[in-house]
């Protein structure tokens, strides 16, 4: 069954040159959420933009989250947590650490309860804006998998990634293990053919 990749930014958007972008250009059928203001975001409102997209999917999600874009993914309301299949979540932003910036202190707390779907936390040694072993603790939380990246910064623009195939080799290895929980519909028993009684 095909997945819908929906692409999850994190605060201020993803520019031209940062991964999600050009994913958004490489993935076949990628959409990607529009938030009404990425400089002054709003938990209710960009958890209600991720809820809605996720909603109108036709077919199971697979989210492709950065940052920010992590923990409105991890706040997913419960009961669209079924439509996901998975999730790739990607440098997720400590807004509790005592340097965030006050607009992004309304997310606080952390969604910290495990997520019902396959996930995967990409999260870098030397991130200024989640210290490693806070990733980690997120992840145990979240029964994600966690993959470390030396010396990549917030996995972002300024990473040099290019189209971060090692990301999209992630991507694909989550779309495969993500496959084995969507229900396929059920084979169609032909009628038994009527006996003529003659």
């Amino acid at each position: 069954m095909r997945l819908q990749p929906i692409i999850v930014p994190g605060w201020k958007n993803s520019g031209p040159d940062h991964w999600q972008s050009r994913w958004q250009a490489l993935l076949p059928h990628a959409c990607r959420i529009a938030q009404s203001d990425w400089q002054n975001p709003r938990p209710a409102d960009w958890i209600a933009r991720l809820a809605a997209d996720v909603d109108d999917a036709r077919s199971p999600v697979l989210l492709i989250a950065h940052s920010l874009g992590c923990l409105i993914s991890a706040a997913l309301p419960v009961p669209l947590r079924a439509k996901v299949a998975g999730a790739l979540l990607v440098a997720p932003a400590d807004i509790e650490r005592p340097d965030a910036p006050e607009c992004l202190r309304a997310f606080a707390p952390i969604p910290r309860q495990p997520l019902p779907f396959q996930s995967v936390v990409v999260a870098s040694d030397d991130d200024p804006y989640c210290a490693l072993e806070r990733a980690r603790t997120f992840a145990a939380d979240w029964g994600s998998r966690v993959v470390v990246l030396p010396n990549a910064g917030h996995i972002n623009a300024d990473s040099g990634l290019g189209d971060w195939p090692q990301g999209l080799k992630l991507l694909g290895a989550l779309r495969r293990r993500a496959s084995w929980r969507i229900p396929t519909p059920a084979k169609r028993i032909p009628p038994i053919p009527l006996h003529d009684p003659a």
